[in-house]
Order: structure tokens, then sequence, then C-alpha cells
């Protein structure tokens, strides 16, 4: 676990850092400096992006994780590689071509309710491209067991370049329409510094000789293609849903929400990273023993981890809202059943790595499209129904029931389970600190109150998660924590 332990508590490091980076924008800087109908558009125009990234991307990135590992000699690594890299392109032209013949046709589509988003569809094109290479430099530098300057770029580059573009909103140095341009073309920049770190890592040796078992890399990345496209539903649709239904600035209400109880599932990110290669190698080499041990592993501890960052923020919420524009208040239970979702999630630890690297990775085909065609109709109804608090409950109530089904999956297949009555132990300390410090609060300004509470409840949480001996694993990462700062200064 050297390996996890290190990259992880880098990545971890670098993803809170961006977490917080992002949150300023989210919280402050978009809200303060942009209008809320152009802060509504910037999400629906990444929202929708994200769509289309992985039909962009032709599933490679799943693909390069997958399968390189499981080619011994440098030849044989070289011609799926230089495949890796043109696949996409055999997806991404057609599309951009549909796209400039039909652009008329599909920007008074989008912009049916909303007539601003009508000059800046051709935006969601170019990110989904910068966005797809990004994403297959990225698993290049994953399969080389390094994943930290990848983590980096991807994390904190393009919100330290919106940090910038807002203060030149607030400068006057750019208008708003020069600030969506500006930000497309830092997606651009920055899946040019990705490749230029993946080539540093391993020069690619452009061949056109197909690998061996090409067949069965264009059918994995056929399947992928429509899971990545379900999975990227999930995620997004409900950006891209509410502007058809509601006015644009209901979008970065919901927007701002979704980000403080996506702040949960930062650790899973980290961890992510690096288990995910591993999990795929060790499926490759049949090794079963560590696949076990992953499972439990980043089960508990991400539950641990996940669960005290769930708590600093759904008992700090009514005290946040205070502290940002009033209309955004709106927004305090998406907070509340997306932070379930996410904590839900992380408790399945790396059970998607297990599935989506193993020879039964074909049933999340029918899964991701039926976890699709459930929030897609689901939103359809509750978004009319409750506004932005029905697109945070479809969520909630798809990631709750097909979890459920992922669990149940692995351990029919594998006879793996991630729980055990530490499991337990932990959900039931949840329930009492949630309960124990939701309902009180410091007299004094909002940020000071945050401040004590998230450091009171923080201690307590530690000392009790130690005496309960939930987690060894974490009570030695913290040790290794503070040696390795003690080290390096």
């Amino acid at each position: 676990m050297g390996i996890v332990f290190k990259q992880s508590l880098r990545n971890t490091l670098i993803i809170y850092i961006a977490f917080a980076i992002g949150g300023v924008n989210a919280l402050f800087l978009y809200t303060y400096f942009l209008k809320d109908e152009y802060y509504g558009l910037v999400t629906f125009l990444l929202s929708t992006a994200n769509l289309l990234m992985p039909l962009t991307a032709f599933g490679v990135q799943y693909v390069i994780v997958k399968f390189y590992s499981s080619y011994k000699s440098k030849i044989e690594q070289d011609q799926f590689l230089s495949s890796a890299l043109l696949l996409p392109l055999f997806i991404a032209l057609p599309i951009g071509f549909i796209g400039t013949v039909f652009y008329e046709q599909i920007s008074n589509y989008l912009s049916l309710k909303n007539e601003v988003v009508k000059e800046y569809t051709f935006v969601i094109y170019w990110v989904a491209l910068f966005t797809a290479y990004f994403e297959i430099f990225y698993s290049w530098a994953k399969v080389q067991m390094q994943t930290v300057f990848g983590n980096l770029v991807k994390e904190m580059f393009s919100r330290v370049a919106a940090t910038i573009l807002l203060f030149l909103i607030y400068l006057k140095l750019i208008d708003k329409e020069q600030f969506i341009c500006l930000l497309t073309f830092a997606y651009f920049i920055r899946m040019l510094v990705m490749m230029s770190y993946a080539f540093y890592l391993r020069k690619p040796k452009i061949t056109f000789e197909l690998p061996n078992n090409y067949k069965e890399i264009i059918q994995y990345s056929f399947y992928i293609i429509l899971v990545g496209s379900a999975g990227s539903i999930l995620l997004d649709i409900d950006k891209v849903m509410i502007p058809q239904k509601e006015a644009i600035a209901q979008t970065a209400y919901y927007a701002v929400a979704v980000y403080i109880g996506s702040v949960i599932e930062a650790p899973g990110r980290a961890m992510s990273q690096i288990v995910q290669p591993i999990t795929a190698k060790a499926l490759n080499e049949k090794n079963y023993k560590e696949i076990y041990s992953l499972y439990k592993k980043t089960s508990i501890n991400l539950f641990l981890i996940s669960g005290l960052v769930f708590l600093l923020v759904n008992v700090n919420i009514k005290e946040l809202y205070e502290i940002i524009p009033e209309k955004y208040a709106g927004g305090l239970w998406v907070v509340f059943m997306i932070s379930i979702a996410k904590l839900y999630h992380m408790l399945l630890g790396n059970n998607g790595a297990i599935i989506s690297n193993s020879k039964y990775y074909k049933i999340l085909l029918p899964y991701a499209l039926l976890m699709a065609v459930s929030v897609y109709f689901m939103n359809d109804w509750l978004i009319d129904e409750i506004g932005i608090n029905g697109a945070a409950v479809s969520t909630l109530v798809v990631v709750l029931i097909f979890n459920s089904i992922k669990i149940w999956y692995v351990k029919k297949k594998f006879g793996l389970t991630p729980f055990s009555d530490k499991t337990w132990k932990l959900l039931i300390m949840l329930i009492l600190f949630f309960v124990g410090f939701y309902f009180w609060e410091f007299p004094f300004h909002p940020i000071l109150n945050i401040l004590l509470k998230s450091i009171l409840l923080g201690s307590l949480y530690l000392i009790v998660s130690i005496k309960l001996n939930i987690a060894p694993e974490s009570i030695v990462v913290w040790e290794r924590f503070k040696n390795y700062f003690l080290k390096n200064g």
C-alpha cells in the first residue's frame, strides 16, 4: 500500500486545495462578480460538455487503464498506445462535422427557454474534445503509476484559470462574453500541459499496426462509451434539464449547492487515481487476495474520512448560507441530499473499479442505461413539481438504489462485501454526531461559528474513531501523515 498511501496523500491535499479554490469561486467570485444568468450559462455549457465527453473520448481513457498492464513487450505497448491516440478521432471528427452542419438547429433547440445559450453553443464541443484528450493523456500517465501531476492539473488548472478570469471581470479588463471564450481556451491549454507530461513519462512511437486484441479493445470501447455517457447523464443531466424548465439562474443556485455537497467525495477522487490501475493490474494477474484487501480498506477508510467531511458540511450549512447572497439559500436541502448520495458512493470503495476492470464489465451497460433513464424521468417529473430540490431527490434515490445493486453484484460474482461490524459502528457514530451538532450554534459571526464548531467536531470525531478502532489503517495513515510532513518540512 506504499504507493497508494504516498500518491493518495498528495492527491488528497491537491484535491482539497482545489476544492477550496473552487469553493471561493462558486460561493463568492461567481456569485458576486458574475450575473446569475451567466453563472447559470457557464454551468450549463460545462455540464453539457461533460455529457458529450465520453462519446468524444471513445472510452479510450478506460481502455488504457484496463489493457495496458496486460501487454508485456514494449512493442505491444507502443502499438496499443498509438491506437489509443487515434481511436477518438473516428468519433470526434464526425461529431464536429455534424455540429457544424446543423449548428443553427442545435443552438436553437438548446436555447428554447433561455436565449443566452444560443451564441455559446460551440463551447460545448470544444470543451468536450479538450477534456476527452486530457483524460486520455492522464490515463497514459496513470498506467506509469504517476498520478500526482495529472491530478494537480486536472483539479487545479481550470479552477485557478476561472479565479483569474473572474478577477479580470471584476477589474473590468474583460467582459462576460470574453470570460466564456477564455475559459474554453484554458481547457485547451490544460490538455496541452497533460499531453506534454504524458509524453515525457513515455514517448509515443506512432505505429499504424493494430494490437492483436484490437477487436476486444474496440468492443470494450463501445461498451464504455455507452456506460460513460449514461454515467455522465447521472452527474450532469440535472444541470442541463433545469434551464429547459426554469430560468437559467436556477442552475447557478443548484450548482452552488451541488458543489458544496460534492466536497464529500474528494477523498475518493484522490484515492481512485492510483487504486484504479492497481485494481486493474490485480485482476489481470488474478490476485484476488489483493482485490479483497483493497475493497475492504478503501470502503472503511473512505467512509471514515468522507463521513467527517459530511458532518463538517452539514452541521455548518446554515451558517455557510448566511455569508453568501440570500437568493442562493434555496439550495440548502440540495446540499443535504447530494452529500448523502456522495457519502454512500464513498462507502462502496473501489467497487466500480472491480467491475469495470473485470470480465463482468458488460453488466455496466444495462446498469448505467437504467440509471440514466431513471434519473431523466424522475428529473422530468420532480423538477416541475418542486424545482431544483426535485433534481436532488432524483439523484439521491437513483444513487441509493443502483449503488446497492452494485454491492450485491460484486458479492454475487466475487464473494466480496465491503462491510464489517466497524461499518455499522461508524454509521451510528455519524448519526449521533450529526444530531448532536446540527441543532445548535455559537452566538457569534457565522464564520467564527463555523471555525469553532468544526474544530470541536473534528477533534471529538478523531478521538472517538481511534477509541473505537474503526479503521486501523487510518491511524497508520495519520502517523505516516505526521512523519511525512516532519520529514519533508
